[in-house]
């Protein structure tokens, strides 16, 4: 039987701004698409609490030891930190935008 540990998940300040605006850009179209993307996302990030490495290494980190792993919903590109206790949401952008080698 696999143990699954329950972490904290904590939203880097740019990360949360990042959303807070995507899903305001959307809305100015749809507010259905934009409740349904921020929900999607949001359930996508609450998984991690007890799954943590359920989702694609992180190819664009460098030297990555698989601490830092991604996922993309609706085109936009959730990048978070595994430690011990937390999962640290580090970014979200749209596919669209070049992404960030770190």
């Amino acid at each position: 039987m696999v143990i699954k540990k329950k972490r904290i998940i904590q939203w880097d300040d740019e990360a949360k701004l990042y959303f807070k605006q995507a899903i305001q850009y959307i809305k100015q179209e749809s507010p259905q698409g934009a409740q349904t993307v921020k929900l999607a996302i949001l359930e996508h990030v609450a998984v991690l609490k007890e799954n943590a490495g359920i989702y694609e290494v992180d190819k664009f980190k460098i030297e990555n030891d698989g601490s830092y792993r991604s996922v993309t919903v609706f085109s936009y590109r959730i990048t978070y930190k595994i430690t011990e206790s937390h999962i640290f949401i580090l970014r979200i952008r749209h596919t669209s935008q070049d992404p960030i080698i770190y």
